[in-house]
């Protein structure tokens, strides 16, 4: 069943009331926010991307305007989500972008169901989760939140604070998790998108090797790695040389370079 909200749809898929935008016509382009983030972060990004695509925009589990009644989130059931809305709307093929938790979520969509995506580009993606990663995930609590976090939170999120907690948790306790993000070198090669990977050589999360992995595993792989960039460094002063890089790219321009 889907229903209309102010500025966007719900649909109800496995259990859960999921959120999303559909914008501008054309090729189906898929965009997957961050963990904690939402799909209005976007805004700060596709410019004019909306010529020449129809944008998909959602707000994946217990995210945004997405409910998630079990509390509990793995980036392998995100994909499944995903892909239960895409078979909704009735898209079989698509391109993508997934910002750090939607581009393992990507991962998870690209080994799962390979021939559906076209392209797809990474942005601060991981295989796995290193120990540098676990380190902060252990201080990654919601007492932690200043009051000006706390009001970007609640602009996000729009299920109330208890929905933040339950994020907060969820994010907690991916530092004792090791089968939602376990993708071996096999695993990699079964994708067939064509792939740009997207890091920053300064993420406090995922170390550069991580990127280079992926792009020795991945069969059609292309790698960016952003110098002096942290964690998604593809906002403020790299916004238009990340949408000029990933359209190029998405267009097909690189094909036989």
């Amino acid at each position: 069943m889907t229903t209309e909200s102010t500025n966007g749809r719900v649909v109800s898929i496995n259990g859960i009331e999921l959120y999303y935008e559909i914008r501008g016509e054309g090729e189906p382009l898929l965009l997957l926010h961050g963990f904690t983030g939402a799909g209005a972060d976007w805004d700060l990004l596709i410019g004019d991307w909306t010529n020449g695509y129809q944008l998909i925009i959602p707000d994946m589990r217990g995210h945004g305007h997405s409910a998630n009644p079990s509390n509990q989130f793995t980036h392998r059931q995100s994909a499944l989500d995903i892909f239960a809305l895409l078979d909704h709307l009735k898209i079989e093929k698509f391109k993508a972008i997934g910002l750090s938790g939607g581009g393992k979520t990507l991962l998870h969509m690209a080994t799962q169901q390979p021939a559906r995506i076209d392209a797809m580009v990474l942005v601060s993606a991981s295989t796995h989760f290193p120990e540098q990663a676990r380190a902060i995930m252990n201080q990654f609590k919601v007492e932690n939140l200043g009051d000006a976090e706390w009001a970007v939170m609640r602009q996000r999120h729009k299920h109330g604070d208890d929905q933040i907690r339950a994020l907060y948790k969820i994010g907690n306790g991916f530092k004792d998790s090791y089968d939602d993000m376990n993708f071996s070198a096999a695993d990699l090669g079964k994708i067939t998108a064509d792939t740009l990977i997207v890091y920053g050589d300064r993420d406090p999360l995922y170390p550069v090797s991580i990127a280079l992995e992926m792009y020795a595993a991945i069969p059609r792989s292309y790698l960016w790695v952003i110098p002096n960039a942290g964690h998604v460094p593809v906002f403020l002063e790299m916004k238009d040389s990340f949408t000029r890089t990933a359209s190029a790219f998405l267009r097909g321009d690189w094909k036989g370079k």
